[in-house]
């Protein structure tokens, strides 16, 4: 997909202006302005794939805050190059303050898509274009708008809302965090208009597009996370009409020859084997840093060592769970010799041009949208034959036994359990952890694997020890800090506490 991005001003990435002297509003002919943009249907959905490929970006590190971030990930340590100490690696070990870079990148890329949106819904209010065309254009970006709103309302708590274009730089000063009630309201709201206006399917085509299903999925997840169990019940009901199937072999949700396939709700497109720069390298970055190519399939290659899965996340499998030597591996061949660094396998697909590869990025899956379903069904009426189906729908795919004759707060930790071998490394454990505990429990919890990684490290550190300040967390990392530049240049914004 081709990106078109609108400037932006400051880091807020809300407001686009223009000089003023006349001699500066001369439209350069071999430029398109965006007041001249817009104009058909073609433009609309250009500007649209844009958006679309501004979810790369943000989907190329989210693995950091959302796997990396839990107990299910670590790092293949480098001794000799301490460079993401500050960075990447500080959601490794909970030493993330308010000014990583990370962070700031985190909360710029959110909001320079939201621009984007906001502005196209705008001039697509204002357009004649064909009405069917048009609800499905309004329904994709009010879709991706409350994805996105969602994300950093899970990471940062209370944040900025904004949902239109702002006409003066000035107004950006006086932007304040809205209270995280407000900003569910609208990603509600945002989600109910989706489900509304988006098709069930489209054209081959259009293979990849958010849909209706794509909706009612992530809305169900927002009830699910609120704890507002009823209406995630009714909402993810819907699901099952929507023509979803769980496919036969679990690895086909990430083959890319099988992309967007049967099981396959929402993931974000990539295409490798080309020059055109939407590929994807997730293999290069999960790889283990001295693996070469013996995990990448190219030699010469220098992985990056991160989002190694830990013990915990290698013993959390049942015996004969069909899932796990899909999921990962505990080690790779070099030279003869078997190393054992666990790597992610999910992404190890044979590509044609080096690190270029052509994986898609799942994002809600069918078996997702059961398990959410089983959950919601078990908080409001506990473990009923039909909750306890589709958890087993989703065991029998993996080779595994049945539950049966579970309390509700057993078939409650069966869920959790079954989401973190099911969606391992899809991006799903930390939010998970997140709405399931308290801030107290959280602490306690991430504590104690941090306990379990400091006494036998996943993988050897070099001889290098732990800092003190290491898998030390606290309650107020339950919400990462607010970037320190955004406060620098709007002092109207508030630090979430304990980064003071």
């Amino acid at each position: 997909m081709k990106k078109i991005t609108a400037s932006i001003l400051l880091s807020f990435c809300f407001i686009q202006f223009s000089c003023q002297e006349d001699f500066l509003k001369t439209t350069d002919p071999t430029r398109i302005g965006r007041d001249l943009f817009y104009q058909n249907e073609t433009q609309f959905n250009q500007a649209l794939n844009g958006i679309y490929g501004q979810l790369q970006t943000i989907t190329n590190s989210a693995y950091i805050q959302q796997e990396f971030m839990s107990d299910n990930t670590t790092l293949d340590f480098n001794p000799l190059d301490r460079g993401g100490a500050a960075g990447w690696e500080a959601f490794e070990f909970s030493t993330v303050n308010q000014g990583n870079g990370e962070i700031n990148a985190l909360w710029n890329n959110h909001y320079a898509t939201m621009y984007n949106i906001n502005y196209a819904l705008e001039k697509l209010a204002a357009s004649t274009i064909d009405a069917t065309a048009k609800a499905a254009i309004e329904g994709q970006l009010k879709f991706i708008r409350a994805y996105h709103y969602f994300n950093l309302t899970r990471y940062f708590g209370d944040v900025v809302l904004a949902t239109k274009t702002l006409s003066n730089p000035n107004e950006s000063f006086a932007l304040v965090r809205s209270p995280q009630a407000e900003v569910y309201k609208q990603i509600e709201t945002d989600l109910a208009d989706a489900v509304k206006l988006l098709p069930s399917s489209y054209p081959a085509s259009g293979r990849g597009k958010v849909t209706k299903g794509a909706a009612v999925a992530l809305l169900g997840k927002v009830y699910l996370t609120r704890k507002n169990y009823a209406a995630a019940a009714t909402t993810l009901k819907d699901i099952l009409s929507l023509g979803y199937s769980l496919n036969a072999n679990y690895k086909d949700n990430f083959d890319p020859a099988r992309k967007n396939g049967p099981e396959s709700i929402f993931e974000v497109q990539y295409q490798g084997g080309n020059d055109l720069g939407e590929q994807s390298n997730f293999v290069y970055v999960f790889a283990p840093r001295l693996s070469q190519g013996a995990v990448t399939g190219y030699a010469n290659t220098t992985p990056s060592g991160r989002n190694i899965p830990t013990r915990d996340m290698i013993n959390a499998y049942e015996a004969g769970d069909l899932r796990k030597d899909i999921s990962l591996k505990s080690g790779y061949t070099l030279n003869g010799n078997f190393v054992g660094i666990p790597y992610v396998a999910k992404y190890q697909y044979p590509h044609t041009i080096s690190g270029r590869s052509d994986n898609n990025w799942p994002v809600l899956r069918y078996s997702d949208a059961l398990l959410m379903l089983a959950e919601s069904i078990n908080e409001t009426s506990g473990p009923t034959a039909e909750a306890l189906g589709y958890v087993n729908a989703v065991r029998k795919r993996a080779g595994l036994a049945e539950l049966a004759g579970l309390s509700k707060e057993g078939l409650r930790a069966a869920i959790m359990q079954e989401r973190r071998v099911e969606l391992a490394f899809e991006n799903h454990r930390w939010f998970d952890l997140q709405r399931t505990m308290t801030p107290s429990e959280l602490t306690t919890f991430m504590n104690a694997h941090g306990a379990r990684e400091k006494s036998n490290p996943t993988v050897s550190r070099g001889g290098i020890a732990f800092n003190a300040l290491d898998y030390v967390y606290s309650d107020f990392e339950y919400y990462l800090p607010i970037p320190a530049p955004q406060i620098l240049i709007n002092s109207k914004l508030t630090q979430n506490p304990g980064y003071n």
